[in-house]
């Protein structure tokens, strides 16, 4: 099987429902509701548009553009016409795009409105194709649609399931980003784990960037279920509330920054969200006080939780709801069927139940490697395991509980602390907006701990304050000892907090803790 069966499933038993709603880059005109019989038709003709234009099968092209419709199918078109599309980060520097689009070896560079400016700073790039709402730029293609083909099934060989859809670059790494390779089997997979959770025919809100596998699930999942597609081009806490009011939006995916802004907006409230039924979470962890004051303020609405990552396609656990009501809910739930998941130490072999240590996994969703990385590719995957560099610990129950990133891990003192827990009770702080925990060298302890904290507009709160609220809630040694305090923490393009940022910015032990 491989991704095209949502399409073609969609067309057959859902063909005269809304697939999409295609915004038209103005407020005033209302979008175009297309079926998903338009639908179909409008990714066979924009695959065969993409062959016509000498862009063959395992080419790579990249995309650099916010959420839309046309994003969506080129999603789909790319998959029909055996492209390997390449999804950009659209909060890359331009440096970063040159690097993916010369690792990849693009044929073809697709952008929007909002990066075809950017197309100029680019040191090469390849051909252009323009897929915004205005004029087409001088010296680019616009993105069309054949209507020199009949639009069957026929139109296209059939893809085979090891073939590629797409390589998705991870940012913030040593040499350049990577570029996960993920196949139709990988894609496929995940999307039956998703589909096993939820079956439901619901109308999505694209929230997340569709570059991320945050949001790459429910490309397959909606459209295999006939249910309708939404957009929000970039991340705006009243916006995203508008567009579930207006569309009546039943599902999301939330990163948790991006929960904790639509729940302290001055604007929640103001709009009526009660159409939805679920909000999945996930990418970085949720401080507990956090998914408390979300479930209280949505009492209605069913949360849950998805851990895993790219090079996983990428779901690996998941927590219920019904989870959220007990002491499971700091956890980050129970390997999804057809996954297997293990914790193991550094020779390999399991630890016993309670006790933390790296997580690996294996499955079906499990990534072809790194692009012409074959090295870095033979030791994350060695023994035939995704080695994740999360460290976490089962309990008795089989709930799997994220400590930290490897690299994120402080030891003060000898003594392991794992960043979310720390951040977890920065965060009850009724003046902590955001908070960010990340380890500096000390010349007594080794390391220490360093808070770098957002306050809430109007709240005071001093660095003495927030270590003394903290020691007497926690164990000595895991409190901060010294907080920055910033207007904003840096965010990638999934609204996770960028911890390599700030140990760039304070990191080192002689840093001002005020600002």
């Amino acid at each position: 099987m491989n991704v095209l069966y949502c399409l073609r499933r969609a067309k057959q038993f859902h063909g005269s429902s809304i697939a999409s709603y295609r915004e038209h880059g103005s407020t005033t005109q209302p979008a175009q509701a297309l079926t998903w019989n338009e639908f179909y038709d409008r990714v066979y003709r924009a695959a065969a548009y993409l062959r016509d234009l000498g862009i063959r099968k395992g080419d790579r092209v990249a995309v650099w553009m916010l959420n839309s419709h046309e994003y969506l199918e080129l999603y789909y078109a790319t998959a029909l016409a055996g492209i390997v599309i390449v999804p950009l980060n659209t909060r890359w520097h331009e440096s970063d795009v040159d690097f993916t689009l010369k690792d990849s070896d693009a044929a073809a560079l697709i952008v929007d409105d909002r990066f075809a400016p950017s197309v100029a700073n680019l040191a090469l790039a390849p051909r252009v194709i323009y897929a915004g709402q205005g004029a087409c730029p001088g010296g680019m293609i616009p993105y069309s649609y054949s209507e020199s083909h009949q639009v069957n099934q026929d139109t296209f060989e059939e893809p085979d399931e090891q073939d590629l859809v797409g390589l998705f670059y991870t940012s913030g790494t040593t040499g350049g980003p990577k570029g996960v390779m993920l196949t139709h089997r990988n894609l496929w997979s995940n999307l039956l784990y998703s589909m096993l959770v939820n079956l439901r025919k619901g109308v999505w809100l694209h929230s997340a960037p569709m570059f991320h596998l945050a949001d790459l699930t429910s490309i397959y999942t909606i459209t295999a279920s006939g249910g309708t597609h939404c957009f929000l081009p970039t991340f705006d806490p009243e916006e995203c509330m508008r567009l579930i009011e207006r569309y009546r939006v039943t599902d999301t995916v939330l990163v948790p920054t991006m929960l904790n802004m639509v729940i302290h907006s001055p604007s929640f409230g103001k709009y009526d969200l009660s159409s939805l039924i679920a909000f999945l979470y996930g990418a970085s962890p949720m401080p507990t006080p956090l998914i408390n004051a979300a479930m209280s303020k949505l009492p209605t609405t069913q949360f849950r939780q998805g851990y895993g990552m790219t090079e996983a396609s990428p779901l690996l656990t998941l927590l219920e709801f019904e989870d959220h009501s007990s002491d499971a809910v700091t956890s980050a739930g129970k390997p999804v069927f057809g996954t297997e998941v293990r914790v193991v130490d550094d020779f390999d072999r399991d630890v016993p139940v309670g006790q933390s240590g790296e997580i690996i996994a294996r499955g079906a969703n499990i990534m072809k490697g790194y692009w012409k990385r074959p090295e870095i590719t033979a030791e994350v995957l060695r023994g035939g395991w995704l080695h994740t560099g999360d460290m976490g610990r089962f309990d008795q129950n089989g709930f799997l509980y994220i400590l930290d990133r490897k690299k994120d891990m402080i030891k003060p003192g000898g003594e392991n602390v794992y960043t979310p827990e720390v951040e977890s009770m920065v965060a009850a702080h009724p003046a902590v907006l955001e908070v960010a925990v990340i380890g500096v060298a000390d010349e007594k302890w080794g390391e220490a701990i360093r808070a770098v904290v957002a306050r809430r507009p109007g709240a005071e709160l001093s660095e003495t304050e927030l270590i003394v609220w903290c020691r007497e809630r926690m164990t000595h040694f895991k409190c901060p000892s010294s907080v920055v305090f910033v207007d904003t923490l840096p965010k990638g393009g999934t609204g996770k907090i960028q911890k390599a940022v700030l140990r760039d910015q304070y990191g080192q032990p002689d840093r001002s803790t005020s600002a």
